[in-house]
Order: structure tokens, then C-alpha cells, then sequence
């Protein structure tokens, strides 16, 4: 076999740079990116517990060895490349959900839709968040106080911040669940048309899972109050603060002294 005929059939020969780019695409939502997403929406659910826990939560992730380099080589870099190379996908997709209307061709458009959604909110948070703490302007025992203050802030009565949260987690779960089932589908582990469905089933049951998860906690930050709460009435015996009381002294009127003449 010629030199020429062998470097066609590498695997990182030019006319295979694309599938190995969709691959590696496919491979980082799931791990580590969706997996990180994953985490981090469990590590937040420490916030209904108050700030205390949710502080300590934060504290274990900061003190981490090497926290930079895990954060920029499991983190950071990959989702850089499945953001930038997702969205040269979604813009390059030929949609035709008007024209042929079945459920997976929904879930093709969708996923594009949603992961253009999905990193518009993810540079959102980072730039909030884990930018402003890079730049000193934001310390990690301030996420808890800064989090209640923003996702609580309202237009007309409406907390904008945390309805967007709630939008922007709904984007980014359903762009991991479904994007499960195209990770399945692609690298052959669901071969057949049942194991197909039957995935779909699972990853739409773990996907609405990950979303009540996430939204839960921006619910609580942006009014106060989990759903459990809102359904079953608060339990008392924490002594933890909570966003209720950080709101409270946010609100509180300066005291005045006493007027000496």
C-alpha cells in the first residue's frame, strides 16, 4: 500500500479532521463539561441549607490542589472547544424542522438552538462569577451574599436575573440530556431502534431530574424560598443565614442616633 493511501487512512488525516472533531465534540459534552454542569448544579444545591454549608462547599472546591490547572485543563479548555466548535455546527446545520416534523428531527434543531442558548448564559455566569473572583473583585465567601442580591433583584415585581437562570439552566440540561442520546447514538452503544427509545426515556427522565436540581436553587435565590418550601411550608432549626435574612439587612434602614441639641 502507498505512503499516499496510508495517510488517507489516518486517523488524523485531513479528509477524517471533521469526524474526529465531531467525536471529540460529542465526547467533551458528556465528560468532563456535562458532567462539571452536573456538579457544580449539586454542589449549589448546598444553598437551601444556607450559606453556611453552601460556603463550606465552596471552600472544599477553592482549596483543592492545583485548582488552576484542573480547572483550565477539565474545565475551561474543553468547554471552549465544544462552545466554539458547537457553534460553527449550529451555524452550519441545514434545519428543515418545517418541512419534515418528526421527534428526532425536532431534537436536532433544538439541540443547536439550545446550545447557542446554553453558552451565551454559561459566559453569562462565568463572567458574573468566576471573572470577577479572578479579578479580585469577588471573593468566595461573597458568592452566597452576591447570589441572593442579583437573582432577587426584580423589574415590576419579576426577578429577570432568576427567571434568566431558570431559562438558562433549562437550555443547558436539555442540551446535555439530548445530547446523551446523540453520544450514545454516535459512538454505537445504542445500536438498535429499541435500545434507541429506551434511551431517550432514561436520559428524558435524568434530564428532568438535573433541571429541577438546578432550578430549585435559583428559585431560592431569587425569591427566597425553595419549591418544597413553597409547597410544604418552611422547617424551622437551622441557625444558618439564609437569603431571607441577607435580603433583610440589605433593606434595613440605616438607624440614626439619637438628635442632640
Amino acid at each position: 500500500m502507498s505512503e499516499a493511501a496510508l495517510a488517507d487512512q489516518s486517523l488524523f488525516a485531513q479528509n477524517r479532521r471533521a469526524f474526529l472533531l465531531r467525536k471529540l465534540h460529542s465526547l467533551t459534552g458528556v465528560a468532563p463539561v456535562g458532567a462539571f454542569m452536573v456538579f457544580h448544579l449539586w454542589t449549589n444545591a448546598k444553598a437551601l441549607q444556607g450559606q453556611e454549608p453552601f460556603d463550606k462547599a465552596v471552600a472544599e472546591i477553592t482549596h483543592t490542589p492545583y485548582l488552576a490547572v484542573l480547572e483550565w485543563g477539565l474545565i475551561l479548555l474543553p468547554l471552549l472547544f465544544h462552545a466554539g466548535y458547537g457553534v460553527k455546527l449550529a451555524l452550519d446545520a441545514k434545519y428543515n424542522v418545517s418541512k419534515y416534523k418528526t421527534t428526532r428531527n425536532w431534537a436536532f434543531t433544538l439541540q443547536r438552538v439550545t446550545g447557542l442558548l446554553a453558552f451565551a448564559f454559561i459566559a453569562f455566569h462565568l463572567y458574573e462569577y468566576w471573572g470577577k473572583k479572578l479579578a479580585g473583585k469577588l471573593a468566595p465567601e461573597q458568592f452566597y451574599p452576591a447570589l441572593c442580591q442579583n437573582m432577587s433583584a426584580t423589574v415590576k415585581g419579576i426577578p429577570v436575573v432568576g427567571l434568566l437562570y431558570v431559562l438558562g439552566i433549562a437550555a443547558s440540561v436539555f442540551h446535555f440530556a439530548n445530547g446523551l442520546w446523540g453520544f450514545c447514538f454516535s459512538w454505537g452503544v445504542t445500536v438498535s431502534r429499541r435500545s434507541q427509545q429506551m434511551a431517550a426515556a432514561v436520559f428524558g427522565v435524568l434530564g428532568v431530574a438535573i433541571f429541577l436540581l438546578g432550578a430549585n436553587t435559583a428559585i431560592y435565590f431569587a425569591t427566597g424560598s425553595s419549591v418544597q418550601d413553597m409547597i410544604f411550608g418552611k422547617k424551622g432549626g437551622s441557625d444558618a443565614r439564609t437569603c431571607v435574612d441577607i435580603l433583610q439587612q440589605t433593606q434595613k434602614p440605616a438607624s440614626v442616633g439619637p438628635v442632640i441639641e
